[in-house]
């Protein structure tokens, strides 16, 4: 299915919505105008550049940073209207640094992702937190402190928790309460494997959860191979940006438009397109 089938099956209040949302730093030109909307049920790639606005542009989806001007929508309501606790019983957040400030356990840690739904808890609590651990490999660290563990190991757990955290639909939720899941850079601290776990867990909770998930990535072919649609953000583009497929926009002109390499398309034994790329 396309992203504009995708957006047809879907009403406004099921969408994550960017309505010419300014992504930049006060102060300074904007990076970037952003015009479009983000589907349930698929992932979305934010690509571009070092410095072109990713990392912001997520945190305004998030709520974490005011937009520049324009606004974002969830759940057809604005998000900086949405209160701290019904935000976090919607999206959660696997941020770019997951360290830590105190010795907590990565259970702890995981457990810190149950916390919006203290006041309605689900039928299933004591079971999620196993269940999000060990979907993302970490079971067997549960007891280690969290600043014990590699940059990897560290990465995986705060996943967890942000699984934890939006686990299950919220019971008898408002409507347009789809749940998001906003990552950035949640691959750079992992080896080859995980990194393919990693997005394929998040890709299956897309399809069979009707999740909706965002995710900053830098390897193109990642981006191919597990997001849907992609959004890119580069210096030089003229308009606002929106949301296409993924193969559709990473064209070797596009490529090297953007990051000033040469690519050779490819085509992977199941059928997934690929690039080998070189410096020009």
């Amino acid at each position: 299915m396309s992203a504009v089938a995708a957006m047809a099956n879907n009403t406004i209040a099921d969408l994550l919505v960017c309505d010419q949302l300014g992504v930049g730093v006060p102060g300074r030109p904007l990076l970037a105008t952003v015009h479009t909307q983000f589907v349930p049920g698929r992932v979305t790639a934010i690509l571009g550049p070092n410095g072109a606005g990713k990392s912001t542009l997520l945190a305004m989806l998030s709520g974490q940073r005011a937009p520049c001007s324009g606004h974002v929508w969830m759940g057809g309501q604005p998000v900086s209207g949405k209160g701290t606790q019904a935000l976090a019983r919607q999206r959660a957040v696997l941020p770019q640094d997951t360290a830590v400030a105190f010795d907590f356990t990565v259970q702890e840690v995981v457990e810190m992702g149950r916390f919006p739904h203290r006041q309605q808890p689900s039928r299933q609590e004591a079971r999620i937190v196993t269940a999000a651990m060990e979907a993302t490999g970490v079971a067997h660290l549960a007891g280690r402190s969290i600043n014990t563990l590699s940059g990897g190991e560290r990465a995986r757990s705060h996943l967890a928790r942000a699984l934890a955290q939006i686990w299950e639909p919220q019971p008898n939720g408002p409507a347009g309460a789809t749940r998001w899941l906003l990552l950035d850079e949640p691959t750079a601290a992992l080896d080859l494997a995980h990194q393919h776990h990693t997005l394929a867990l998040v890709r299956r909770w897309a399809v069979e959860q009707g999740v909706g998930v965002v995710a900053v990535l830098h390897d193109l072919n990642l981006a191919l191979r597990y997001a849907h649609d992609s959004l890119l953000l580069a210096p030089g583009l003229a308009g606002p940006r929106g949301v296409q497929a993924t193969a559709h926009l990473l064209t070797p002109d596009t490529i090297a438009q953007v990051w000033g390499v040469r690519s050779t398309p490819v085509q992977a034994a199941d059928g997934v397109p690929q690039y080998l790329v070189a410096a020009q």
